[in-house]
């Protein structure tokens, strides 16, 4: 089976090298793309810099994993998965691994996080997908414990296998040893996340967006409010789909009538 590498933190990140060593280890076809430079935030955006109509590129060469293929791209994630699953790589990925991101991914917030946009995108191909990100504070001191997904990779990859074409989960890690840990938790998203972002400047011609926490606590039960406990979290997204229910027909119907 093949599994497409990707990340927002860029080609260069820990993260990306641990995850490509998961990958590797769980016995996949593992081909890398990742963003050239940082690009959190993305989403699911499909932007690249292109010269001509070319998205830029690049061989890399992996310092741990030198027979794995790979490629700094001038791209988001989004548009690296879109180019991966539609005639870009042959044979095509049929999962796609996201991170291990740089901070946590939690709360309705992930709409925003271009490793959760990634494996998003996937699902639009009816892809599987798989989001990994590691609990890392705004502002953290210290080293990361880049292996805290190690224990866990095996048997998240194993349901995800198994889940129906299309499925996307996202799992959160607390940034420790999983001798650590407490046991692996289903979650459903909180409110919003663990950071929230802020106008800090406004001044003639532009104005600066900053990152703060969110200072309020999570509600119980959700992937924020387990994590910050130090259980690893485990929630399953789904991808862009209609809202049935939230225009009701007769009112619809109701509205068109008035306007005539």
């Amino acid at each position: 089976m093949r599994a497409l590498v990707t990340n927002d933190d860029g080609i260069d990140s820990p993260g990306l090298a641990a995850l490509t060593r998961l990958a590797v280890g769980a016995g996949l076809d593992v081909v890398v793309a990742a963003p050239a430079e940082q690009s959190s935030g993305a989403s699911a955006a499909i932007t690249a810099v292109r010269d001509e109509g070319r998205t830029l590129m690049e061989r890399r060469e992996l310092p741990e994993h030198a027979g794995v293929p790979a490629w700094a791209v001038r791209a988001q994630p989004g548009h690296i998965v879109v180019a991966a699953l539609t005639g870009w790589l042959d044979p095509v990925p049929d999962l796609v691994l996201s991170g291990i991101n740089h901070g946590a991914n939690v709360g309705r917030a992930v709409l925003h996080s271009g490793t959760v946009g990634a494996i998003l995108t996937a699902a639009v191909h009816d892809v599987r997908g798989l989001a990994v990100s590691l609990d890392v504070a705004l502002r953290p001191t210290g080293e990361r414990t880049w292996g805290a997904a190690d224990d866990l990779f095996p048997r998240v990859l194993e349901l995800l296998l198994d889940a129906p074409p299309g499925t996307s989960l996202s799992l959160n890690v607390p940034d420790r040893p999983g001798a650590e840990h407490r046991e692996l938790r289903h979650a459903r998203l909180a409110e919003f996340g663990a950071v929230q972002a802020r106008v800090d400047e406004v001044a003639d011609g532009g104005l600066r967006l900053g990152e703060v926490e969110v200072g309020t606590a999570p509600e119980e039960g959700t992937d924020g409010a387990l994590l910050a406990a130090g259980h690893p979290t485990l929630t399953a997204l789904r991808s862009v789909a209609e809202d049935v229910g939230r225009l009701v027909p007769d009112r619809l119907a109701r509205s068109e009538r008035v306007r005539g």
